[in-house]
């Protein structure tokens, strides 16, 4: 398995932690936009393939008494034209992320982006996370925004305001 060199990490922990744009990575590091560009790129590539599927993340949820599903809305620079990465919960333009973790808040798994327009609950039912717990038989609680959603996931009930 190909690993990062030290100076890759720096490079790809800075972009990722800071959003530092790829031509202020390349002055720091003394690289070429185009290669910090190609550099990031080939990292993330290499973080994705270690990334566990649903199916994995559900295998390893299985041994556990409960999981946690929660959506986050990763912020973006985008135009005002671009609707649908427009949250109206948030107000921002973002891309919603389902987490599964287990009840200690580890991380089991994580979606692939949607825009950030399209609701909690219609991104786990695309990403088919619902189906599969329910086909594990694995008990899942989450939040408010996954409100409506059947199956083995249960979110709290609404309070008095």
């Amino acid at each position: 398995m190909r690993r990062l060199s030290p100076g890759l990490q720096a490079l790809l922990t800075s972009h990722l932690r800071n959003g530092h744009p790829y031509g202020q990575l390349a002055t720091g590091s003394g690289i070429g936009a185009t290669t910090a560009c190609r550099y990031i790129a080939g990292a993330v590539e290499l973080l994705a393939v270690l990334a566990p599927t649903l199916a994995e993340a559900v295998r390893t949820a299985s041994t556990k008494a409960r999981v946690l599903l929660d959506a986050a809305l990763l912020p973006i620079d985008r135009i005002a034209a671009d609707r649908p990465y427009r949250s109206g919960a948030h107000k921002k333009h973002g891309v919603n992320v389902q987490v599964l973790a287990d009840p200690s808040d580890r991380l089991l798994w994580a979606s692939p982006t949607l825009p950030g327009a399209v609701h909690d609950t219609r991104a786990a039912r695309e990403h088919g996370i619902i189906s599969t717990l329910a086909d594990a038989d694995i008990r899942c609680w989450a939040d408010e925004g996954h409100r409506g959603v059947k199956g083995t996931v249960r979110v709290p009930c609404r309070g008095r305001r």
